[in-house]
């Protein structure tokens, strides 16, 4: 009886995920119809679902006027080094915190998840501060050291280490492995699907990171995508067809990466429990 009442269902489902997934994917869409238009169709007060004649006139006008290839570099060396140290500090972590037991290590994770409910705003100054004193202000290492871990990327690398058979791990400790050739040999190899989670999510939090570069970064050889995107929002004005050309630019190397790396994202969440 659940059975054929799920299957009666099931179109309706259906129709209301292809219709959930349409509003979700309109933005997206429009922005590419407004990328490839033309100024004149643009402002000719026709409302068309696809430009009469596609043009590249609008990314040509934004890479002549501002130094996106600087901005697009910036961005990719800042988000691969943050996603390399934060899927390393996470992983060596979330082991520590699921296979080594020392005094306060409970108390030590809880408060590692707490840093979770502190927003960025709260801790701006101090952090302002400190990467003041250290010299690193107006520099990459301003932005890309005080984002290179996360409690987040702890807890779910703890959940998963933890979904790891114990006995491999006895296995190996009674064969004379360390932890650190449990981890290389065994842990690692085993957390392809979390690695993969934790590199796209450290990747997409950086690459779309927007406040602390913005107080971080001086020089505008140094701008990120985001930061390139205000500050090109403020010369271009009305220009909408280069502003979505540029916000185009931004978008889709983060939408092709989720789309390769789709598998392994939802089998990184599922192992650690995450629903």
């Amino acid at each position: 009886m659940r059975r054929r009442r799920r299957d009666r269902w099931m179109p309706v489902r259906l129709l209301g995920a292809v219709l959930v997934s349409l509003a979700l994917l309109f933005p997206l869409y429009w922005m590419v119809v407004v990328a490839f238009s033309s100024r004149s169709e643009l402002f000719s007060g026709e409302t068309r679902l696809w430009p009469r004649a596609v043009t590249l006139e609008n990314f040509e006008r934004v890479f002549d006027a501002f130094p996106v290839v600087t901005w697009v570099g910036n961005s990719v060396a800042i988000a691969l080094v943050v996603s390399l140290l934060s899927v390393t500090v996470s992983m060596l972590a979330g082991y520590a915190f699921a296979h080594l037991r020392f005094r306060g290590s409970t108390a030590l994770f809880l408060l590692c998840v707490a840093t979770l409910m502190i927003p960025l705003q709260v801790i701006m100054v101090p952090l302002f501060r400190l990467v003041t004193s250290m010299g690193l202000f107006g520099s990459y290492w301003a932005v890309i050291l005080p984002t290179a871990a996360t409690g987040f990327g702890a807890f779910l690398a703890r959940q998963f280490v933890i979904g790891i058979p114990r006995d491999l791990i006895e296995a190996a400790r009674l064969d004379g492995a360390g932890h650190v050739r449990i981890f290389l040999r065994i842990v690692l190899p085993l957390s392809r699907p979390l690695l993969a989670v934790l590199f796209f999510m450290s990747l997409l939090q950086s690459w779309n990171d927007f406040a602390w570069p913005l107080v971080a970064l001086q020089d505008n050889t140094l701008y990120t995508l985001p930061i390139g995107l205000l500050y090109l929002q403020g010369q271009l004005g009305s220009d909408y067809g280069g502003t979505m050309a540029f916000a185009l630019l931004s978008v889709l190397p983060m939408v092709v990466l989720f789309l390769v790396f789709q598998r392994y994202f939802v089998q990184g969440f599922a192992r650690t429990g995450i629903r």
